[in-house]
């Protein structure tokens, strides 16, 4: 299960993110399922990582930025 410092994080992708209506939440429900993944907040954005190489890079207010191609990805085609 992921644990992330919200502190620092926009108050958009945290509504996005953490309301069961968010558009990102089925991305976040998908994160805490697996153990390869983490994730860190910068620069008010979720950075995540699978293996410590980094994968997907969300905001508040723009869209979401694929960095390499993943499975966690692929749930972005869905929303």
């Amino acid at each position: 299960m992921i644990t992330i410092d919200t502190t620092n994080m926009c108050s958009h992708l945290q509504k996005k993110l953490f309301e069961k209506d968010g558009i990102y939440h089925p991305l976040w429900q998908a994160m805490q399922a697996d153990s390869e993944l983490t994730a860190v907040v910068r620069s008010r954005q979720l950075h995540i990582y699978r293996n410590g190489k980094k994968v997907l890079v969300l905001a508040g207010k723009s869209a979401p930025k694929i960095i390499r191609e993943d499975r966690i990805c692929t749930l972005l085609n869905h929303l």
